[in-house]
């Protein structure tokens, strides 16, 4: 995750970061990014179950009963788990987390146990009670998904009136003063609704908003036809950066991020180096505390029937079972070889994340979408959209020749159609 905005403004400095030790425990959210200690924020997927039907669900999500998913009992006891353990963070997930029963007292539950509640949710449950509910559970954030304005948003989440029945959930937190924004998952489907989301967030006074980079994971597998080209990519992170800088320069106060391709941080850092280079070396330092992608490290996933992923985007590989162990043994345990590598990548991944000058800043970006697209979990990110000059790797190298071993076809690498 990016914190676009913060960086850009200069609201976010290593002297921030220092005040606290750079130590998750007592850290505010937005300084997380850049602790040294790693607790990992952990999304729970609490059900598979949703009421809407997206094309790039990384869950699969239908609506239908699942069998074996967490118990009450068992969230508890998962709960107290992470909270002795430190973690900083619990994200409530789904599917759709709000069609649990049990989900405020799970929030509740974390809330007094020091963890600081997130909600991620389709927005259309929420009606004035369900707001309620919502903000007396203690839910320090509800995040909300829009894939574009009307009927755009419809037809991704297979739903009419999908987009009202959202952004009307999103009021009624808003207007009792949870913290609220909203979530946009881009690909060649939406890119076109990019600068009307954008002015949604001030017509409609939404104060933050993640933009995420397609994961191939669950449906999003599916449609990996339609993620952006690397142009495509380039230009829209571009104009969220534009976006982002407009907003700061106008007085409107809005929190922008980037969330799962850490090539980001990388343009990011070109930008700052270009146009204001007293700056760049702070925030480098900040990138590498940041340091790229934390799958395994700062971010970890609970499925709906108790596996632990080192994302939520990983399924496919399960590190144990909490039914079996609890969360913080399973996550200590570095003998799983998947784990391990994760830790410490460097030596471990191939073609051009292996020799990529900025490997400290990005860490080699998201290794769902290299499995996914070359059955390789060592890999390069086929999302990565610098070129081998961009990152260090000279033609005519033993590196050039390496990287072209993992080729990217055109019609993979994002042509819609």
């Amino acid at each position: 995750m990016l914190s676009v905005s913060r960086l850009l403004n200069g609201s976010a400095t290593s002297a921030d970061a220092l005040r606290y030790g750079r130590m998750t425990a007592g850290m505010p959210a937005h300084l997380l990014h850049f602790s040294k200690d790693k607790k990992p924020v952990v999304v729970w997927n609490t059900t598979q179950r949703c009421n809407l039907h997206c094309i790039h669900c990384y869950a699969s999500a239908q609506d239908r009963e699942f069998e074996g998913e967490l118990t009450t009992e068992e969230g508890l006891t998962l709960l107290d788990d992470l909270a002795a353990f430190g973690a900083p963070t619990v994200l409530f997930s789904g599917g759709e987390p709000l069609i649990r029963p049990d989900i405020f007292e799970l929030a509740a539950h974390a809330s007094s146990r020091g963890l600081r509640a997130v909600l991620s949710t389709n927005g259309t449950l929420i009606d004035d009670a369900m707001a309620q509910r919502i903000e007396d559970a203690g839910f320090s954030y509800v995040g909300i998904s829009f894939d574009g304005i009307g009927e755009a948003h419809d037809k991704i989440r297979g739903q009419k009136g999908a987009f009202d029945a959202s952004l009307a959930g999103l009021k009624r937190c808003r207007d009792r003063g949870i913290r609220t924004g909203l979530r946009y998952t881009i690909h060649a489907k939406n890119i076109d609704q990019l600068p009307a989301v954008f002015d949604m967030l001030e017509t409609e006074d939404i104060p933050r908003a993640c933009f995420y980079h397609l994961a191939y994971a669950g449906r999003g597998e599916r449609i990996q036809k339609f993620d952006l080209t690397p142009e495509q990519t380039r230009w829209a992170v571009n104009y969220v950066f534009d976006r982002a800088e407009d907003f700061h320069a106008r007085g409107v106060e809005k929190e922008i991020l980037t969330v799962d391709n850490h090539a980001d941080n990388v343009l990011l850092y070109l930008r700052v180096k270009e146009r204001e280079p007293e700056r760049a070396a702070e925030i480098l330092r900040m990138l590498e505390w940041n340091g790229g992608n934390q799958s395994g490290i700062a971010i970890g996933c609970v499925d709906p029937t108790g596996k632990v992923h080192v994302d939520q985007f990983s399924w496919g590989y399960s590190l144990g079972n909490i039914r079996e162990r609890p969360f913080s043994m399973i996550w200590n345990d570095t003998t799983d070889e998947r784990l391990a590598i994760l830790r410490d990548r460097r030596k471990h991944l191939k073609g051009r994340c292996a020799s990529c000058k900025f490997f400290d800043i990005c860490n080699g970006n998201l290794r769902a979408r290299a499995e996914s697209y070359f059955g390789e979990f060592t890999g390069p990110d086929p999302a990565c959209y610098f070129t081998d000059e961009e990152i260090g790797i000279e033609p005519g190298s033993p590196e050039a020749a390496d990287a072209a071993k993992w080729p990217v076809p055109v019609q993979a690498a994002g042509v819609a159609g």
